[in-house]
């Protein structure tokens, strides 16, 4: 069956325009990197975009320089393309953060023994824990903790005032800083309030030591939250770690090592057994068994022989080999991969949008809780009221911080994606996450996906009544096929060099997609492709050749036809075997279930050998890759998320209709633009893998937004004191400080778990 042609002139996978970037992070660092002295902050500007650090949560935030995230106020994540961060750059937060720690915690230890003196009976009513000099001592203990270890805190929600992007660091500033406001002014100026807010003794309450507590547990939180995410990238690091250093290069005086950033292509290279390939190339001399594990996720090394293609960053195991360096520097394999990743990492994915808009109205949400319960606290409550009701608006303030619902999403993608690429799935953008956990229709061509893509000529059937010459047909049609990229022509090609056949230069070669070739070879006029194509050209003879190849053609062979001077020639049969692993993991996709159509633009005897051998019921042949678009059109409906498999060249117009198009790519020649999914493996196990670690990741992304959900919607009631009339029971700021904390780290640790999923 053949569908309509569709137009494809357009593809929706053209880059994106350039998002527009807020930075400030310059040098000297800002106050919003490490809480420094001035304030200042540079206006909205335009990066380029390959930013090296970004925020994973606010699309367009971009900076040259480590920092912070001027909207959402979280630590800026590294670009894993530009590799890994140089000595102690990448924890810089970190290590702010634990300085700060330090100090505040020995601060704030003997204020919160003084505070929670009064819990302890022989303590009660003692003059240090509770007299005039305990009160300022608690004062001057507590205001360094605030002013200078919180002071990060403080310039973020400044910053997200000034962007109208109120967010956590908001809500801790506004906790801490009333906690604090208050106590200080009932210390430095007591007749400001009435006396009825007197507590026992006649004094005013403080909350110093709730203050400086909190900002000791959110300063733990953030240097827990800082080392978990910096193991987010780890997949990245190890892939860039493969790369060696030095190559050894082959020269008339003997062997030199010189370092990789030295390598041109073109040089020749020695890799010696148990030595890292150092760049993509072709191998001269030798033979030996490589290592792709890093590249596909297979254990099983790869057999490599003089012609054959390896990967810079694989494992030499056995055998010397000599091979000649075809890509260096950035054009690499594991170049490309890294760059795939961080731009993959930088993403968002279609769930994200949920928490997007809960931030919208939550921070401000939230203020108004604080608010009302402060008032009913007031209003209602038991004596002290004014404790309870500042207790209660800051432990509100304080536990509804969203950092949990903002890390939900990114830092799974971030994983996730990191993960797949250890496994050869390198996965383009956040979007296809869904879409591959959603994945219920695939189309696969059959050429380099189904099969080996190295088809090989076993035959060749001279037309009656021509020329049988089998050597003069073949370098007639190979010297057409030398200007093609087709895996046909490469067969030929082959075949005429096995042969040593002198090969003439053609002239006026056209080629026609999906079709075939034509061209002047020795002043003849040669047309080389499928029988339709010859047909369609006026060729004459070519019924009687036809019938003769149709036993092979139902064998499984396909048939490329030749003609000369507008008469048939020749037939070549070529044979491209079933690749061994394809039976599995067809088997395996059917037990996701997951429905598989071949396409193929092959003779349809040649695709009905193919689909029975393998067992699929739907197939299509004879299309173009117009029609292999026209086909992935047809095929969604409700209900069905379709994808599409192929080289991501001749199939671009199918992987641009699919849901989802994954490109085969082959370890050295990676298809990565052409769909939002790339297979460095090259066979259909790799879609196993991906299908699954899509499911795993969307699983582990809608686990971290319902934890962040159920955890503000059940303990903003609680630190307000819903539970308190009849279980007596109020949350503490201290507490609801500490809750936060963990809240955060344990969605990150919960994202972590997908760096040892196994799919």
């Amino acid at each position: 069956m053949k569908p309509e042609s569709h137009d494809t002139s357009s593809c929706c996978h053209s880059p994106p325009p350039e998002p527009v970037a807020s930075c400030c992070h310059e040098t000297p660092p800002s106050p919003c990197c490490h809480g420094g002295h001035d304030g200042h902050h540079d206006p909205a500007i335009r990066p380029s975009a390959s930013a090296k650090y970004f925020c994973p949560m606010c699309p367009g935030v971009e900076s040259a320089k480590p920092g912070t995230c001027p909207k959402c106020g979280m630590a800026l994540e590294r670009n894993p393309a530009y590799g890994p961060a140089e000595e102690g750059e990448d924890d810089a937060e970190t290590r702010d953060m634990s300085r700060r720690l330090l100090w505040s915690t020995v601060l704030t230890l003997p204020v919160f023994v003084m505070a929670m003196a009064h819990l302890v009976p022989a303590w009660r009513h003692a003059e240090w824990a509770d007299g005039p000099v305990a009160r300022w001592l608690q004062f001057a203990l507590s205001t360094p903790v605030v002013l200078w270890a919180g002071a990060p805190f403080f310039v973020r929600a400044w910053q997200s005032l000034r962007h109208r992007s109120a967010n956590m660091f908001t809500l801790i500033s506004l906790g801490v800083g009333s906690a604090w406001a208050f106590s200080a002014t009932a210390m430095l100026a007591p007749q400001l309030f009435p006396p009825s807010l007197a507590g026992e003794h006649g004094q005013l309450p403080l909350y110093f030591e709730a203050a400086a507590v909190i900002l000791v547990l959110v300063l733990l939180g953030q240097v827990l939250e800082g080392r978990a995410r910096a193991r987010t990238g780890g997949a990245i690091r190890e892939l860039l770690g493969l790369q060696p250093k030095t190559a050894r290069l082959v020269t008339p005086e003997g062997d030199r090592e010189v370092p990789l950033d030295e390598v041109q292509p073109g040089d020749r290279l020695r890799v010696r057994p148990g030595e890292k390939v150092p760049v993509d190339g072709r191998v001269l001399e030798g033979s030996s068994r490589v290592d792709e594990a890093m590249l596909t996720g297979e254990p099983e090394p790869v057999h490599k022989e003089p012609g054959a293609h390896v990967t810079g960053g694989t494992l030499n195991q056995h055998g010397s080999l000599i091979l000649e360096a075809e890509r260096v520097g950035s054009d690499t394999t594991l170049a490309q991969i890294v760059r795939l990743v961080g731009e993959a990492q930088r993403s968002r994915a279609p769930v994200q949008a949920l928490a997007d808009r809960v931030a919208a109205w939550f921070v401000p949400a939230v203020v108004a809780a604080a608010a009302l319960a402060f008032s009913l606290w007031l209003w209602l409550g038991p004596p002290p009221a004014l404790a309870h009701a500042l207790a209660s608006a800051v432990a509100v303030l304080i536990i509804a911080c969203p950092c949990a619902l903002g890390l939900a999403t990114p830092m799974s993608v971030m994983v996730g994606i990191g993960r797949g690429a250890q496994m050869g799935v390198l996965i383009r953008e956040a979007a296809a996450i869904e879409k591959l956990a959603a994945l219920n229709t695939l189309a696969v061509d059959k050429t380099g996906t189904l099969t080996l893509g190295r088809p090989e000529l076993v035959g060749i059937l001279p037309a009656a009544g021509r020329n049988s010459d089998e050597n003069g047909l073949l370098r007639l049609a190979a010297a057409l096929e030398r200007s093609s990229e087709h895996p046909l022509a490469e067969a030929l090609l082959r075949a005429a060099d096995s042969r040593g056949l002198s090969l003439p230069e053609a002239a006026d070669f056209h080629s026609v997609t999906g079709g075939g070739v034509r061209g002047r070879v020795d002043e003849s006029i040669v047309a080389v492709g499928k029988a339709a194509f010859l047909r369609d050209a006026g060729v004459t003879g070519l019924e009687a050749l036809e019938a003769r190849v149709a036993p092979h053609q139902a064998a499984g062979r396909t048939a490329v036809f030749l003609a000369a001077n507008g008469a048939v020639a020749a037939a070549f049969l070529v044979a491209d075997p079933v690749k061994p692993s394809t039976p599995a993991a067809i088997a395996k996709l059917q037990a996701l279930g997951v429905e598989l159509v071949m396409l193929t633009g092959d003779n349809e005897r040649t695709a009905a050998h193919v689909a029975e051998t393998l067992g699929l019921q739907r197939w299509h042949a004879g299309v173009t890759p117009q029609e292999k678009h026209a086909v992935i059109a047809a095929l969604k409906a409700p209900g069905r998320v379709v994808g599409m498999a192929g080289d991501g060249i001749n199939d671009a117009p199918a992987l641009a209709a699919a849901d989802v198009g994954i490109a085969m790519g082959t370890g050295t020649d990676i298809a990565m633009e052409s769909a939002p999914v790339t297979l460095v493996g090259g066979d259909l196990r790799g879609i196993v893998h991906a299908i699954r670690l899509g499911r795993a990741m969307l699983r582990n992304i809608r686990q971290n937004l319902l934890f962040a959900f159920l955890y503000n919607a059940l303990g903003i009631p609680v630190a307000a004191g819903l539970l308190y009339p009849w279980t007596g029971l109020l949350l503490s700021p201290m507490l609801a400080g500490a809750a936060m904390s963990l809240s955060s780290v344990s969605v990150i640790a919960n994202a972590l778990r997908l760096r040892r999923v196994r799919v």
